[in-house]
């Protein structure tokens, strides 16, 4: 049987690895972590990353998990609203919900159908010859024999520096990023129900979005240089935040600063050539870093992850199953990568005119009805394998 080895054991790993195993792969997931249980942030799983769950038998799972109802768009600090629509509304035209569940959570149901014994934990690879497939790996006097490598080795990626050592690296974003979950029962004078809502300032942005089991995943993000730390990032949100909307305040004062995660964000502004070399596959963050303005991080993993099964038949031709897949999801990703790169550059403007000038903007186009903000996801979300 055709072996695959996927390096990491992230979103896009795992689905590649389920991916490759309902193709007849035989199948080892490579992770240099002593667990696979990851930091307690959320995601969005779109319309079109449920189609691709689909393919491996786990999107009617996560469907279940969908938690969004009733209004949600865009608003500004005192809580008036630029643009809105209504889950319902999305989940018409889309013919799926968008779903926020926790990574966690995503995870597991992924790891919960991998094939038995085919996870290794605390194995960290140091390379992946793209002429042979051998994967050597580190601390140890082995090196696993590979039909087809997938590097899902996140935006810090060995794989990808290995395979382009001239290209140039992942920058920073221009924007720190704050993440959090908090118990909706633990927030003062909260409802039941929380809308789901993205509020813009002047360089800072703050987001609020409701998950299954009575819990908010809330993110931050402000312009500010890389590399800057506060002793408590909690206290900072509520100096940053705290006299924003409601539920704004009363959900940072609800958070447990232990719980409170903040990262610089970066991404790949100059596409790679090509998404494979040899018997190398590259996926997800490792292929495409791109900033989360548009939810499409693990969405876009997940794409790739089954595209690249549906390429690369066990028996087939890999090298020109991988050429297509380069050739697709390169064609995919990279208009991608720049609209969200884009998005992130107005929410960093901090000028009181032109801040002014971006959000009339989006006040006009709310007038013309909600179709009008989501017919600006229709190449996104209406993707099917």
């Amino acid at each position: 049987m055709a072996h695959a080895v996927v390096i990491g054991a992230g979103i896009g790993g795992l689905t590649a690895a389920l991916a490759l195993a309902r193709k007849d792969w035989s199948v080892t997931v490579l992770e240099q972590a002593a667990s696979i249980e990851p930091v307690g942030a959320g995601l969005a799983v779109a319309p079109n990353a449920l189609r691709a769950l689909d393919v491996i038998g786990l999107g009617d799972e996560v469907r279940k998990l969908s938690a969004i109802q009733g209004q949600s768009g865009i608003r500004v600090p005192d809580g008036r609203w630029l643009s809105r629509t209504t889950a319902e509304d999305a989940a018409a035209r889309y013919g799926d919900p968008i779903v926020l569940l926790t990574r966690p959570a995503l995870v597991g149901i992924l790891a919960g159908r991998l094939p038995q014994s085919a996870l290794r934990l605390n194995t960290r690879v140091e390379s992946a010859d793209p002429a042979t497939g051998r994967v050597t790996v580190s601390g140890a006097a082995e090196t696993i024999e590979a039909d087809l490598v997938v590097a899902a080795d996140g935006i810090r990626s060995r794989t990808r520096s290995a395979l382009f050592p001239g290209h140039p690296a992942p920058v920073y974003a221009g924007v720190t990023s704050w993440r959090a979950i908090v118990p909706l029962p633990g927030v003062t004078g909260a409802s039941e129900t929380v809308a789901a809502s993205e509020t813009w300032g002047r360089g800072l942005i703050f987001g609020v979005m409701p998950l299954a089991g009575g819990q908010v995943y809330c993110y931050a993000t402000a312009a500010v240089p890389a590399g800057l730390r506060a002793a408590d990032e909690r206290d900072e949100l509520l100096r940053l935040f705290g006299r924003w909307h409601d539920p704004i305040p009363a959900l940072l004062d609800a958070a447990d600063p232990a719980t409170v995660l903040r990262h610089d964000i970066h991404c790949l502004d100059t596409p790679l050539p090509a998404f494979h070399a040899g018997r190398v596959a590259l996926l997800g963050d490792a292929a495409h870093p791109m900033t989360p303005n548009l939810g499409q991080g693990a969405c876009q993993a997940m794409e790739d992850a089954v595209v690249l099964a549906e390429r690369v038949p066990p028996h087939g031709d890999l090298a020109a199953g991988l050429a297509v897949y380069s050739r697709e999801r390169l064609a995919r990703t990279t208009p991608i990568v720049r609209r969200s790169r884009a998005i992130g550059r107005l929410t960093r403007w901090r000028n009181p005119s032109a801040v002014a000038l971006r959000d009339g903007a989006m006040r006009a186009a709310g007038w013309f009805g909600p179709g009008v903000a989501l017919r600006q996801g229709d190449q996104i979300f209406a993707w099917s394998p």
